[in-house]
């Protein structure tokens, strides 16, 4: 049976051209079972348009792009029967590489035609839809700071990071995760529903988008020497084994901080208040994933 698929091409994310995706799609999508229909974003918040429109239009919605454009397909057809399709383009790419999507944009899109769907979870904060991780603290520090650079990429990245950490303070956080509180001074908070952040690195090795659970993991403020020790452990996965890093599993989480700053959302970062609401959603998603995926 032939589907119908809208791709949402973003022209700038990730830093990388696009002119000839459709190109791919045409060569590469199998199109006795998905019939394309191929749209270029051209600003902030387009992609979420298109996909509003597309939602019960279109068996699939298909984001070519970045983590952000991920976000804003699939905040519009979240809830709904219209599945996501990733072709990823971004600087970290977290979702895909979790769902085990290729970062070859040839094989990406032949995934589409073959690759099998699930139904994944979803996250809240304050209302805002995320699906693969959000946080508050370093990373969105770190977030803010990133989507003011005019070069993207790991690299810059990773630069940014160094170059911030020297003088970035931990905050006190107030948390009630599923009505039992704790308080902690953190250097960061992250809620994964993925495992990773992007390119590999797992902040939290043991997290299922399928569990009906978020990660909240609290990373403990640490000697600036372990700085890089703790890059190694999100590339090997064992972030986890480390004393700085507290993973807590839960449904919904109430946070009160002691000053406002950014959280991000799936890396895109906005100012906020002291306090938050992140909830999760169970099985709120329809998304086609890379045939390896478990």
């Amino acid at each position: 049976m032939e589907r119908k698929a809208l791709f949402i091409i973003n022209p700038i994310s990730g830093g990388k051209k696009k002119d000839g995706v459709p190109e791919l799609i045409d060569k590469h999508l199998d199109k006795s079972l998905v019939k394309p229909v191929i749209v270029f974003t051209d600003g902030v918040a387009h992609a979420k348009q298109i996909a509003h429109e597309a939602a019960g239009k279109f068996e699939m919605v298909v984001a070519v792009g970045g983590d952000g454009t991920v976000n804003e397909v699939a905040s519009a057809i979240v809830g709904s029967d219209t599945a996501l399709g990733i072709v990823p383009f971004g600087s970290g790419n977290g979702l895909a590489r979790f769902l085990g999507i290729p970062m070859d944009t040839a094989k990406a899109i032949e995934t589409l035609s073959t690759g099998k769907w699930i139904t994944m979870d979803s996250g809240r904060v304050n209302g805002q839809p995320f699906f693969n991780m959000a946080g508050m603290g370093f990373d969105a520090h770190i977030s803010e700071v990133f989507s003011h650079n005019k070069k993207r990429g790991f690299i810059t990245y990773i630069k940014s990071s160094i170059k911030e950490v020297i003088s970035y303070k931990a905050q006190i956080y107030n948390i009630n995760i599923d009505g039992k509180d704790y308080e902690r001074e953190a250097f960061m908070l992250s809620f994964a529903n993925s495992s990773q952040y992007g390119n590999d690195a797992h902040i939290s090795p043991t997290a299922s988008v399928q569990d009906g659970l978020l990660d909240i993991c609290v990373i403990k403020p640490f000697p600036l020497w372990r700085f890089f020790e703790m890059g190694i452990r999100m590339m090997r996965k064992t972030t986890d084994k480390t004393k700085y890093v507290e993973i807590i599993k839960g449904q919904r989480i109430l946070v009160k901080r002691s000053e406002p700053g950014p959280l991000h959302l799936d890396g895109e970062p906005q100012m906020a208040g002291t306090d938050a609401e992140i909830v999760l959603v169970p099985h709120s998603l329809k998304v086609i994933v890379g045939k390896d995926f478990k």
